[in-house]
């Protein structure tokens, strides 16, 4: 089976979840078993208060950050994917939060989630793909995860308010 398809299969199962926090630690689970990465934050965006926050975040309790800190940042302002294999040498990294929680980033790949208005409600985070670095199949993976997932996602935050 490939990918593309299980996505879809992955697909009816989140069509039944009811909770954001649900939706959220599923769509996570699923990016990572999809291209190999050990952990996964979603992003959620706060445009009143310009900040991105987490409800879940693999080994961290909830992060928040300016909406134009560090990379899934860049990638909120940019509206545009990016992959990051060596994160500490780039200005964009934010360092202290590996320093905070004991982890070491070695590579990053950014994708940001739509809304039906096309602006973007949330963005997928993966860290630390094994075996290699993340290359332009896997955002190219993620991307087709995040379209399909907007939806239900979208629901799910504007039932939630």
């Amino acid at each position: 089976m490939d990918k593309f398809n299980q996505i879809a299969d992955f697909g009816k199962e989140l069509a039944s979840l009811e909770t954001s926090e649900n939706a959220l630690l599923l769509i996570g689970e699923e990016a990572k078993r999809l291209v190999g990465a050990d952990r996964c934050s979603l992003f959620i965006v706060d445009k009143e208060d310009a900040m991105l926050w987490t409800k879940l975040s693999d080994g961290m309790g909830r992060i928040v950050i300016g909406s134009d800190s560090g990379i899934v940042g860049d990638t909120y302002l940019k509206q545009k994917p990016q992959i990051v294999n060596k994160p500490y040498e780039d200005e964009r990294f934010l360092p202290h939060i590996d320093k905070k929680s004991g982890y070491t980033t070695k590579n990053i790949l950014t994708v940001p989630i739509f809304n039906s208005k096309h602006e973007v409600m949330g963005i997928i985070q993966l860290l630390n793909k094994s075996r290699s670095d993340f290359h332009s199949n896997d955002l190219e993976t993620i991307a087709f995860l995040a379209n399909y997932v907007s939806g239900s996602l979208e629901l799910v935050l504007m039932l939630e308010q």
